[in-house]
Formats: structure tokens, C-alpha cells, sequence
């Protein structure tokens, strides 16, 4: 389990620790505001193409194979720009960043549920989340670090270290899932299993608690400074955030196993707590930053490992590649949406109203959809 876990770190830090420092850091490549978008959109525009493409691959020749090509092709995607040093090839390296965590991050998720039983998942999926959350908790920080010390490149260059590492670890360490034999499967087949509610409701809340992080960490930092804050006070917010998170999802993912939490109240629970979390951003001064933080955390952490685990239990082993990619698919839609809804809310109205907005849709929408689902017999009333 630790490469895997490991393969979470990389797809974590290599996202948020480049972001993070693609503006500050590299004004000969970065020379507007549109490039720096462009960039950000590249990597997670081929996530979202590509992570149930995939996933569906993992499932068809075995995870292992995708997984190990996956951190391959991640770490010579950032060789890539390590050694050419150019404006131009920063954009082929950070395509191919995207599309190399598009195989190994479904591929991890998909092998984290194949080798560990339907008791030990919770767990197993809480460690998992553990490890990426403390990815994006140290990637901004490390992140910058490094190009403080060696430039752009120096950051490339530890991101393909790490990758290939890992990818020699995983290959020595994981042992091999062979694909399970699959009845056929008609486009009508896939999008019955993908609207069922056994799908829809674990995806549409990992989908939700996306929003509500990736809004936490871009605009907390915004209500911070127009509160007066300095950007060592809102920076703390944003690692309170990562952190709880962090230390939340393993207890969450016991507790399931332990059978001292169910899937149904988690999630429910889980979704008031972060939709508590975007009310309190509307506090005014260090209170309200802090608060939120810590709600949104909370929720997110309790979210995470048991939407993956419900995705687990209620998906035929044979498929699970192609339900964890589609589940990514559905965080990286939350990913994008919940900021650009935010924002467009903020710029016609006030930021408050943007958070606002997103509480009512966190509690509203998604509490409806896992409300209506039929209770199943692991989970009593």
C-alpha cells in the first residue's frame, strides 16, 4: 500500500506545488494572467478528458501496468521542461503532467480498493486520502522553496526524482492485480450503472467537497486580506484547512470499518459540516477565516475516504477502474465549477454571497440525492 500512497503524495504535490508558483516564480514563461490560465487549465483540462479513459484501460489490462506508466510518463513530462528550459516546451511538460496523473491517480485509487477487503476499504481509502492531502498541504510551501533555491527548473526536476522513485518503488512493492474477466458492456449499460444512485450520490458528494476546498483555499486567503490580514495570517488559514483534513480522513475511514460510522450519515454529516464551513467564510476578521477553515476541512475529510469506499463497495470488482476514473472525473468538474460559480457570484455581488450560494447547494442539493437513496442493510436507520 505505501507506493500507493505515494503515488497520492506525488499527484497532490506536483499539482499544487507547480500552481502554486507558475506566476510568482517564472515571468519569462508566465507573462500574463491568460498564460498563467492556460497552463492551469491544461493540466486538470486533461484530467478531466482523460481520467475515465484511463481508468476503463486499468480495468482492461490491470492497474499495476497503467499505474507504473503513468508515473513514468509523469516524470518524463517534467524532465521534460527540466532540461529544455524553454517557454514552449513548459507547455508540452505541463500537458503531459496532466495526462500521466490522469493513468496512475484512478489506477492508485482502483488498486487501494482491490487489495484491501470490503472491511478494511474505509482505512485503506482515509491513509489514501491522508497522504494527498498532505501533497497539497506541502506543495505550495516545498513548492516554492525550491524555486526560491534553483529556479523553475530545480522544481521539475524533483517532481521527475519523485515520480520515477516511486514508479521503481511501485514496481518492486505492489504485487500484480490481473484483470478480473468482464461481461460485456453496451454505452447504455455504462450510463445506467453511472446514473445509478449508488454512483451518483458518493460522486456528486466528493464532487461537492471538491468545490468547497479548491473555493477554501482560493478565496479564504481573498477574505483575509480585505479583513486586514497579513499573508502569513491567511496562509495559516489555508494549511488549517489542508491539515484538518489531513488528519480527519483516516479516523473517518476507521470508524467505517469499525462499523462505528455508516456511509449514508458520514456523507450527510460530512456535507452540513462543509456547507457550515462556507457560512462561517461570511464571519468578518481572523474568526471567520479560521472557522471556515477548520468546518470545511472537517467536512471534506469525512467526505473523501467514504464516498471512495461506497464507490468501492457498490462496483463490480472487473469495473473498478472505470467507476474510480468517472468518480475523479466528477471531482475535477467540482474542482473548476465551485471556484468559477464563486467568482461569478463575487463579481456581480460580494464574495459573501458566493459562499453563500455554495452552503445552499452543498446542503441542498447533494443532502437530496443521498436522502432519496434506498437504505441497504449495512446501514441501518
Amino acid at each position: 500500500m505505501w507506493p500507493l500512497y505515494a503515488a497520492g503524495f506525488t499527484t497532490a504535490f506536483g499539482a499544487h506545488g507547480i500552481a502554486a508558483n507558475l506566476g510568482g516564480f517564472s515571468e519569462d514563461a508566465v507573462t500574463s494572467l491568460l498564460v498563467l490560465g492556460g497552463l492551469l487549465a491544461l493540466y486538470d483540462g486533461a484530467e478531466v478528458v482523460l481520467k475515465p479513459v484511463f481508468g476503463s484501460l486499468a480495468d482492461r489490462i490491470g492497474g499495476k501496468p497503467v499505474l507504473l506508466g503513468g508515473l513514468i510518463a509523469f516524470a518524463g513530462a517534467s524532465a521534460l521542461y527540466a532540461i529544455a528550459d524553454s517557454p514552449g516546451w513548459l507547455w508540452a511538460a505541463r500537458l503531459g503532467q496532466g495526462a500521466a496523473a490522469s493513468a496512475f491517480s484512478p489506477s492508485a485509487s482502483a488498486l487501494v480498493a482491490r487489495l484491501n477487503p470490503a472491511a478494511k476499504r474505509g482505512r485503506a481509502f482515509g491513509s489514501y486520502g491522508f497522504y494527498k492531502s498532505i501533497g497539497y498541504t506541502l506543495g505550495p510551501l516545498l513548492g516554492g522553496v525550491l524555486v526560491w533555491a534553483g529556479g523553475l527548473r530545480l522544481l521539475f526536476t524533483v517532481m521527475a526524482v519523485c515520480a520515477a522513485a516511486v514508479a521503481v518503488w511501485a514496481a518492486l512493492a505492489v504485487p500484480v492485480v490481473p484483470p478480473l474477466p468482464r461481461k460485456r458492456q453496451t454505452v447504455a449499460d455504462l450510463a445506467r450503472r453511472l446514473a445509478d444512485r449508488s454512483f451518483l450520490a458518493p460522486t456528486a458528494a466528493l464532487a461537492a467537497a471538491t468545490a468547497a476546498l479548491s473555493v477554501g483555499v482560493g478565496f479564504l486567503p481573498v477574505s483575509g486580506a480585505a479583513a486586514g490580514l497579513g499573508t502569513v495570517a491567511t496562509g495559516a488559514a489555508v494549511s488549517v484547512l489542508a491539515a484538518t483534513a489531513a488528519v480527519v480522513q483516516p479516523r473517518t475511514g476507521r470508524a467505517l470499518d469499525a462499523g462505528r460510522l455508516t456511509t449514508r450519515t458520514g456523507l450527510l454529516t460530512g456535507l452540513l459540516i462543509t456547507a457550515a464551513g462556507l457560512a462561517a467564510a461570511m464571519l468578518p476578521g481572523l474568526a471567520g477565516v479560521l472557522l471556515a477553515a477548520a468546518l470545511i476541512g472537517t467536512g471534506t475529510g469525512l467526505i473523501t475516504p467514504l464516498g471512495f469506499a461506497a464507490l468501492a463497495a457498490s462496483t463490480p470488482e472487473e469495473r473498478m477502474g472505470q467507476t474510480m476514473g468517472s468518480a475523479e472525473l466528477g471531482r475535477e468538474l467540482g474542482d473548476a465549477g465551485g471556484p468559477l460559480l464563486v467568482a461569478g457570484i463575487a463579481t456581480v455581488s460580494t464574495l459573501a454571497s458566493g459562499y453563500a450560494v455554495l452552503a445552499v447547494l452543498l446542503a441542498a442539493g447533494p443532502l437530496l440525492a443521498l436522502a432519496l437513496r434506498p437504505r441497504t442493510a449495512q446501514e441501518p436507520t
